[in-house]
Formats: C-alpha cells, structure tokens, sequence
C-alpha cells in the first residue's frame, strides 16, 4: 500500500525502455511514496502501454508520454513543468532501472521538507556490482564539479537520486539548450548552486543489475564522456565569469552572522 498522497513532493520517473523494471520499480516506490509519475520518454519496448495499464487501477500513480526519444534531462523537464502547473513544488527523481533505492525515498524527502530551500543529493554507496571504470569516470566529474561550485558540497555530481526544488531547476533549464540528455545531473548539481540553491547530502546504496537481472543501461562510454567533457568546457568558461559573483557570495554568510 502506498504513502498518503504529498501535495507538494511527487518522485519523478524518467524511462526509456527500460523493461519490465521499471514496473517494479515503480511498485517499490508506490509502497514509500505518492505521488509517483514515470515520464515515457518515446520507448519503443511496450512498457508505455503497461504502464498505462498499471496507472488505469492505481490513483497515486500517473505516466505522461514523450512521442519521441529526447534524453533524460528532456524527460524530467517535461515531468516538472507539468508538476508545477499542479502546484508541486519538489520532485525526487530516480532511474527507472532498479538501481536507486525505493526504500530511501521517505528519508530524502523528510530531509527536503525539513530544508526545502535546498536539493537532496544523494552520494551513492557502491558494493561489488559497480563497474570500475564507471567508478573511475565519476570521480573525474565530480572534481570538475567541485570546482566549479567553489567546493560548495557537491559530493557526488552524476547520481540521479536527488530531490528538487522544482521552481529554480525549471529556470535553470529554460534559459538554455542544453541539459537534455546525460548531462542533466551535473549540469543541474552545478548551476542550481550558482542560481543559490545548497546542496544537502545524503548517503544512498546503488546496484548494477546485471542483464540476466533484466539490467538495462543506455550509457555509451565513449559518447557520453564526450558529453561531459563538452559540458564541464562549458561551465569551466562560464565559471570564470561568474567567478567574482562567486567568491563574494561564498563570503557573505560570515558577514551575515559575525559571530
């Protein structure tokens, strides 16, 4: 039985053929929280229709439909556009694969009600079924993200177990092109802090499913790291220009309380 329903907080789905786990996952959130919407984002493996069919019998649950693949970070902005418009204020995304941990949704989003000014990240906690070199590659991310917040606390740039606020993000996104596919979690990490928004920490476990598991990934090793690798060039020239704007905020709290 799910949660009584948030009228502020909903956890947001995004899924590309993901297969029949995303069903599951779907079912592991119901049981911590309500609402819970999958954004469709154009698969083409038949799990639309069987998600339809799952939200036809469960209230708390609602699927919206991309026509078209457009990447992740498209789908999420679909997601909290029309969540906005319903009056929801947070959003707590999590991959439609089975690695994020359903059962850690309640904390995450006590955290954020008790801090809504700030986004919940959570800071994955690896056991044996990571793979190494995916391992090696984040750590690469998340100095370049580091950096360019200054050191503000950002302690794990790609992991999309988080919660949003949904005002600043929607902002953040509509003012540019970008941010639609694999880039979304870092780029989202790092401009949310620059637009103000601090980051709160929080430890979560993540799995990689094997595909005798039903695992399905869409990470391109090659593609993808090309990808981040255009978005942190991108951030690195805008960082030196915000960087006085920076500096001067990263001062301001001592002021404000000088004791």
């Amino acid at each position: 039985m799910s949660a009584a329903p948030s009228s502020s907080h909903l956890v947001l789905i995004p899924s590309y053929n993901s297969g029949a786990l995303v069903l599951r996952t779907v079912r592991d959130a119901l049981a911590q929280w309500a609402p819970v919407w999958v954004v469709v984002d154009g698969s083409t493996d038949g799990t639309g229709a069987q998600l339809q069919a799952l939200a036809a019998s469960e209230p708390n649950f609602r699927v919206l439909v991309l026509p078209v693949n457009r990447g992740k970070g498209a789908a999420v902005l679909h997601g909290l556009q029309e969540a906005r418009r319903l009056g929801y204020t947070h959003a707590l995304t999590m991959d439609a694969d089975g690695q994020h941990p359903a059962s850690h949704i309640g904390e995450f989003m006590a955290a954020s009600q008790r801090a809504p000014e700030s986004m919940v990240l959570g800071v994955p906690q690896f056991d044996a079924s990571a793979p190494a070199l995916r391992r090696r590659g984040r750590r690469i991310s998340n100095w370049w993200a580091n950096l360019e917040t200054l050191g503000a606390g950002v302690r794990d740039s790609l992991f999309g177990f988080r919660v949003y606020p949904i005002a600043p993000l929607i902002d953040v996104m509509q003012s540019r092109h970008f941010m639609r596919r694999f880039d979304f979690d870092p780029e989202a990490a790092v401009r949310l802090v620059w637009a103000g928004v601090p980051p709160l920490n929080l430890p979560a476990p993540v799995r990689y499913l094997t595909p005798a598991e039903g695992g399905v990934s869409h990470f391109n090793y090659l593609r993808d790291n090309v990808l981040l690798t255009g978005m942190h060039v991108r951030l690195m020239v805008e960082f030196v220009l915000r960087l006085p704007q920076l500096l001067l905020r990263r001062r301001q709290p001592l002021n404000v309380n000088p004791e």
